[in-house]
């Protein structure tokens, strides 16, 4: 099974896409925690949105190879909310500037040790590393790139608006998971629904705000609007090798996307 690959709509700007989020939960064995991760290159400075899970450290290590870059080459990591599957690699990045949601850092140093997705301990060091900054509502980020806040997730989630002269993108991290958060308004894992929806409405006002926009959301395909419906870019990749056989050499591969609907 290939890599996903960025899309050719993707290919003239200065986006990324080194691990694409998958939209399922495990039934059996806890979360999945399948979140993207994003690479964007400005102004002779090399960001990351998002940083992915402890699964994807040798992915993410080989993904920036295929770009020409060492993590240290990042010098600026954007996180959009404290979740382990989102933020717990910083560590691997922990020369970068590293940007997180005041109000968020905050809520997630308060949660109770081992009930939830927050990496305590990794939280508890980010907040006194050196290069953690912790920005507010509407803070410039990134040249061309602000910060919003958008609750419903978490109380200090932020989505990302990107602006270049090519197309906007928007990375709603978990503010806005997937596909059918984005339609039905409705939500997995937030604290109030009335509030995940909301937020979910001002992604849409700022998805329709520039034809062409994309959305990249936390775990799903980027997406871009035909007629005001959401379509998908590029081709989904995600599959698991198992050994059932009585060998090393035998392997089963499932393939997640053999299954999918569309829309």
């Amino acid at each position: 099974m290939t890599m996903f690959e960025t899309p050719p709509e993707l290919a003239d700007g200065p986006l990324r896409i080194l691990v694409c989020g998958y939209p399922g939960k495990s039934v059996c064995h806890g979360g999945l925690g399948w979140s993207s991760v994003v690479l964007l290159r400005a102004a002779g400075r090399v960001a990351l949105v998002d940083a992915g899970n402890f699964g994807m450290r040798k992915l993410l290590i080989e993904q920036l190879g295929r770009q020409g870059l060492k993590p240290s080459d990042v010098t600026d990591l954007l996180l959009t909310h404290s979740h382990y599957d989102h933020s717990v690699n910083w560590t691997l990045f922990r020369g970068a500037r590293i940007v997180v949601g005041a109000v968020e850092l905050a809520w997630a140093l308060d949660e109770p040790w081992g009930e939830t997705p927050v990496p305590e301990l990794y939280v508890r060091t980010l907040s006194d590393w050196p290069t953690c900054e912790t920005v507010q509502d509407g803070a410039e980020v990134f040249p061309a790139m602000t910060a919003h806040i958008a609750p419903g997730h978490t109380p200090g989630c932020l989505i990302y608006h990107l602006r270049t002269p090519e197309r906007d993108v928007i990375f709603t991290g978990d503010a806005a998971k997937n596909r059918a958060e984005l339609i039905s308004r409705d939500t997995d894992m937030t604290y109030d629904p009335a509030v995940s929806k909301a937020t979910i409405e001002m992604i849409w006002s700022r998805w329709r705000e520039r034809p062409g926009t994309v959305v990249v959301p936390g775990h799903d395909l980027p997406m871009i609007l035909d007629d005001d419906k959401p379509r998908y870019l590029g081709k989904r990749a995600a599959s698991i090798r198992a050994w059932f056989g009585k060998d090393m050499a035998s392997q089963s591969e499932i393939d997640l996307t053999a299954i999918e609907q569309g829309a």
